[in-house]
C-alpha cells in the first residue's frame, strides 16, 4: 500500500485511477428522446443523406440563377410566375428560361431551379410577373441534398455524450431508438459511530449523514444510479461485510469517512481487502480532501472520501464524475462550466497542491466579481452559499485580490 500522504497532483491520480479502471457497464437499446446525457455504445451512422431534398432557405422564388445575372434595381430581370410549391408537397412544376416559382422558407425546389431569388429582392411587375433587382449564384439560398449528413457517414461516435442537439440530429434521420451504456449504479456507503440518519434526532457528539446525499446527487447529476447503503459502525468485520456486498452488487463503490490517520479510520484495510489491486493512493495535493482514497477493485472504482462534506463533494467531482463518464465508456468528461470573475479579497494558498474556494458571484458595474465563502470543510453551508469554486493551480502561492480568477460552477 502507497505510504499515506505520498501525494499526487488530481491529474496524475485520475491517470492513475484510469489505468487500472477496466470495467464497462453493458449496452442497451433506449428510446432516442430519453438519451439526454446517455453515453453512445456503438458509432451511429446515417441510414440516409440530410436533407433528403433541395430545400429554399428563404421566402422567395426559385429561378435559373442563369436568368438574374445581371440583374439590378437600374436594370432588374423580368420573370413569370408560373406557380407555387405547397409547403410539404413535391414541387412538380419545371422551369422554362424567364420562369420562376414561389417557394418558402424549407420548401422543396423544383428539379429545373438551381437558386432561390429573397422576397426583398424582387418587386411585382405586373399579372404573375416579378423584376429581380439583385442577381444570384448557382446555389444560392438553397440547401443541397446531403448538405448537412452524407448517407452512410459516421454521425456519432462511441463514447459520446448525448447532449439536446445530438437527440434532434438523430430523430431527424429518424433514429427513434440509440444503443448506449447502461447507467452505472455506484454502492454509497457512510461509517461512523457518530453518523445518524437525516431522520433521526442528533444528541451530543452525533452528526447527521449529509455525504450520503450530497454524493447521490452528484452520481445522478452525472447519469449514474446512486445505491445507499446505509450508516456502518466504525467495526472492521461488519465494514468488510458491507463493502464487499455493496461491490458486488454495483460498478462502483464510494465510503465516506475513515480516510485520514486514524485508529479507527480503516477505509484503506477495507478497500485492500477487497481484492487486486485495491487502494492505488491514498493522498492527493489538493485542499480541501487531501486524505482522499482512489482505488480499483476488480476493475471497478473504489473511491474513499473524507467524512467532512465540502472535502468529500469537492473530491467526488475530481474522481468519482470522471470515473461515472468512464464506466460508460465516455472519451471524456463533459467540461464543467466555467467563468472568470474578479476577486474581492486575497487568497492564500501553498505551492504544490489545488485549492478550491467556495465563492458567491456578484454582477457589478465592473463586471463579476467573485467573493469567497470562507469556512472549514466540514461546514456544508458554505457550499449551500457558494455558486462555485475558485481553482488556485497547483503551483500559485495564492492570489491577489483584483486578479481575474477561474470559477467552476456547479
Amino acid at each position: 500500500m502507497p505510504e499515506f500522504f505520498h501525494v499526487l497532483p488530481p491529474a496524475a491520480a485520475r491517470a492513475l485511477l484510469f489505468e487500472h479502471l477496466a470495467w464497462r457497464t453493458p449496452a442497451e437499446t433506449i428510446a432516442t428522446a430519453q438519451a439526454p446525457g446517455r453515453v453512445t455504445a456503438t458509432p451511429i451512422f446515417a441510414p440516409h443523406a440530410l436533407p433528403t431534398f433541395r430545400r429554399s432557405t428563404m421566402d422567395g422564388y426559385a429561378v435559373r440563377a442563369a436568368d438574374t445575372h445581371g440583374a439590378s434595381g437600374a436594370l432588374p430581370a423580368l420573370l413569370q410566375v408560373v406557380g407555387e410549391v405547397p409547403m410539404g408537397q413535391p414541387a412538380a412544376l419545371a422551369l422554362r428560361p424567364g420562369q420562376a416559382v414561389i417557394v418558402h422558407t424549407g420548401g422543396m425546389l423544383p428539379h429545373s431551379a438551381d437558386a432561390v431569388v429573397q422576397v426583398e429582392h424582387t418587386q411585382p411587375a405586373g399579372a404573375q410577373e416579378i423584376e429581380v433587382v439583385r442577381a444570384v449564384a448557382a446555389g444560392q439560398n438553397v440547401l443541397q441534398v446531403g448538405e448537412d449528413v452524407a448517407q452512410g457517414a459516421q454521425i456519432l461516435p462511441a463514447g459520446h455524450v448525448l447532449r439536446p442537439q445530438d437527440l434532434g440530429g438523430l430523430l431527424a434521420l429518424g433514429l427513434t431508438e440509440v444503443v448506449v451504456a447502461q447507467r452505472p449504479r455506484v454502492a454509497i456507503l457512510a461509517t461512523g459511530d457518530e453518523v445518524v440518519p437525516p431522520d433521526a434526532p442528533a444528541g451530543p457528539g452525533q452528526i447527521r449523514d449529509i455525504n450520503s446525499y450530497t454524493v447521490a446527487g452528484q452520481v445522478q447529476q452525472a447519469g449514474g444510479l446512486p445505491c445507499l447503503g446505509g450508516i456502518l459502525p466504525d467495526h472492521l468485520p461488519a465494514l468488510q461485510e458491507a463493502a464487499a456486498v455493496a461491490l458486488a452488487g454495483s460498478d462502483m463503490l464510494v465510503m465516506s469517512a475513515g480516510s485520514s490517520v486514524s485508529v479507527r479510520d480503516m477505509t484503506v484495510q477495507v478497500i485492500d481487502g477487497l481484492g487486486s489491486p485495491g487502494v492505488l493512493l491514498h493522498g492527493v495535493a489538493t485542499r480541501p480532501g487531501k486524505p482522499t482514497i482512489v482505488g480499483v477493485v476488480q476493475g471497478k472504482p473504489v473511491l474513499g472520501l473524507p467524512g467532512n462534506p465540502v472535502s468529500a463533494m469537492i473530491q467526488f467531482d475530481m474522481f468519482g464524475v470522471p470515473a461515472i463518464y468512464r464506466l460508460q465508456g465516455a472519451a471524456q468528461t463533459p467540461r464543467r462550466a466555467v467563468v472568470y470573475a474578479r476577486l474581492a479579497h486575497n487568497l492564500a494558498s501553498e505551492t504544490g497542491r489545488e485549492d478550491y474556494v467556495p465563492t458567491r458571484l456578484e454582477e457589478t458595474a465592473e463586471g463579476l466579481v467573485a467573493r469567497p465563502v470562507f469556512g472549514k470543510s466540514n461546514l456544508i453551508y458554505t457550499l449551500v452559499h457558494a455558486d462555485g469554486l475558485i481553482k488556485i493551480p497547483l503551483n500559485k502561492g495564492g492570489i491577489p485580490a483584483g486578479e481575474l480568477v477561474e470559477v467552476r460552477l456547479f
